[in-house]
């Protein structure tokens, strides 16, 4: 009796377990539900380990085709940043769809107003969002990499055949009928058979466990797909059918599927049910053929797989677009014109904390003077930016803007190349030489963005040469937007260059700058103040004062005394 009291007792303290892990669960998911209605919009916390992050260019990698930026381009604008600060998905699918779409400016108007109708759609219906970001939140990220990575190693496993494993487990068998004959020869026949199964299950499992991790994401993949067509919506039927027939053919793959991928054995909970099947996997290799079986499904259906991981991306990508809108200030969706132009109002730069915003209007090439700190650079980066989230999140940060479809190009922020052996004299040239080369080509036009054409030499060879480049590029298929402090430059090129200028303000011991910027060309420079300010010596500044106004005034440079 008291054996069924204590039997009786420890099954209740099991129930017992299991409701408040299962109470525990369903409190925490409420939790993120409610998290995700009160947060909507509240700027990113999530914190990137540098492994994580260079996963998630990875389908880029594989889906690199068409016109994209470019990695001096990405690079010169910090768009690392920029993805971090519009990232709001919960899937590596998502994210990875996400930075595909910054890589890869649209030139086709249909698929932006498609875009732009599944952003808005979630912006604006709030239960049928949170709905679907707890599905991807369920779905979840890879780790440290990407489902493509995996995918392209699958040939490395080369082909393989469960008959080894049917033949282990027939030897098996007859060792244990051998038992009923002769049961010393029987019984030690059993021992050395599941000897030899268990050394060759765990090497064959080190070579498949790292695969184990991708099956797993598919399957999730597959789930997804399930608990979505739950929630299923008028607005993404298209979708849905290319989803349900995708998810349709991997129903082999998801057969039995639980002798690979247990519950227990992903978590690593420990549960004894789990152990149990560990040991009869062990002996009878199960999840061995069963993997082998998921690998052939998944081989025969990398273009299904490869298409819902771009469905469910795209659809987390414009849920995520949709959430950066709404962490926004200001934001405007962009007007596309037949002409290659771009007029923009209240026009913002999204990485600055408190940032000044401008207005102008061009239809032609730009050239950009005024003193050092002025805002030039900031105004080129800012411009180019905004064309490219035009056509790529469909979303503008100014209060309105409207331009062409371009292809976005620049040479702003580059080094010396010391590997590759390069002075930045020639790194420059051939970062320029890559934009020349593409205004040449005939089709969308270029709008491109340089800041200091050719500041790695000589001023005299600078300005001959610079004037030539920038000449040759506003009279080709292109937009060019050029930074300088050659104020030679605004005269050389005034047929060809709409002029622009930022200033500042001294008074005494103090500069400041309104970083608005204006029509004409800049009248101060302040490289020679800017010392003063910085507690440079008087002797020092007053002399290169009067060798400066000497030379502007004559032309020639006197020697010193």
């Amino acid at each position: 009796m008291e054996y069924i009291i204590f039997a009786a007792a420890m099954l209740a303290l099991v129930v017992i377990f299991m409701l408040k892990g299962f109470f525990d669960y369903k409190k925490s998911e409420e939790k993120f539900r409610e998290k995700l209605y009160s947060d909507y919009g509240a700027l990113p916390q999530r914190e990137y380990k540098p492994e994580q992050f260079a996963n998630i260019s990875h389908y880029f990698l594989k889906h690199q085709e068409g016109f994209y930026i470019d990695d001096i381009t990405w690079n010169d604008l910090n768009m690392d940043e920029v993805f971090k600060r519009m990232n709001y998905t919960h899937s590596s699918a998502g994210e990875e769809y996400l930075y595909d779409i910054l890589r890869k400016p649209c030139m086709a108007e249909k698929e932006l107003q498609r875009r732009e109708e599944l952003i808005e759609y979630f912006r604006t219906h709030s239960d049928e969002r949170v709905g679907y970001q707890f599905v991807f939140h369920n779905l979840g990220r890879m780790g440290k990499f990407s489902i493509y990575d995996y995918l392209d190693y699958l040939d490395q496993l080369g082909e393989r055949s469960n008959l080894p494993h049917y033949l282990a487990l027939l030897l098996l068998f007859l060792s244990i009928a051998g038992m009923f004959i002769n049961l010393p020869i029987g019984l030690c026949a059993l021992v050395c058979v599941l000897i030899y199964n268990n050394i060759s299950y765990f090497r064959i499992k080190n070579e498949i466990e790292p695969y184990i991790t991708s099956f797993a994401y598919i399957f999730r993949i597959l789930e997804c797909v399930k608990q979505l067509q739950t929630k299923k919506l008028d607005i993404l039927n298209e979708e849905f059918e290319i989803l349900k027939k995708c998810s349709s053919s991997m129903n082999g793959y998801r057969a039995g599927s639980f002798l690979l991928m247990s519950g227990g054995r992903m978590s690593g909970s420990g549960n004894p049910l789990d152990i149990l099947l560990d040991f009869i996997r062990m002996g009878f290799h199960l999840d061995l053929m069963k993997f082998n079986q998921m690998l052939s499904e998944v081989r025969r259906h990398i273009t299904e797989i490869d298409q819902m991981i771009t469905i469910l991306g795209k659809i987390e990508a414009m849920i995520s677009i949709g959430e950066y809108r709404e962490s926004l200030e200001k934001f405007s969706v962009p007007v596309f014109t037949e002409k290659a132009k771009i007029q923009a109002d209240g026009l913002y730069h999204p990485l600055l904390k408190d940032p000044v915003k401008n207005s102008f209007s061009t239809d032609k090439s730009v050239l950009i003077t005024g003193s050092n700190a002025s805002g030039k650079s900031t105004f080129l980066k800012t411009v180019a930016l905004n064309a490219i989230l035009a056509q790529t999140i469909h979303t503008c940060l100014a209060d309105q803007y409207t331009g062409g479809i371009f292809r976005v190009v620049s040479s702003m922020s580059l080094r010396d190349d010391v590997q590759g052996g390069d002075s930045y004299y020639m790194v420059e040239i051939k970062a320029i030489k890559r934009i020349m080369d593409m205004v040449r080509e005939e089709g969308i036009p270029v709008i491109c963005f340089v800041d200091e054409v050719l500041r790695g030499t000589n001023t005299v060879e600078r300005i001959a040469a610079s004037t030539q480049i920038l000449k040759s590029m506003a009279e080709q298929n292109c937009i060019c937007f050029a930074a300088t402090h050659d104020i030679e430059l605004t005269n050389l090129l005034e047929e060809f260059y709409n002029n622009y200028h930022f200033s500042e303000e001294i008074e005494e011991n103090d500069i400041s700058f309104s970083y608005k910027i204006m029509k004409g060309r800049a009248q101060t420079r302040n490289a020679i103040k800017l010392l003063g300010i910085m507690g440079y010596s008087q002797d020092i500044i007053k002399a290169a004062e009067n060798m400066a106004g000497n030379f502007l005034k004559n032309g020639v440079w006197q020697s010193l005394d």
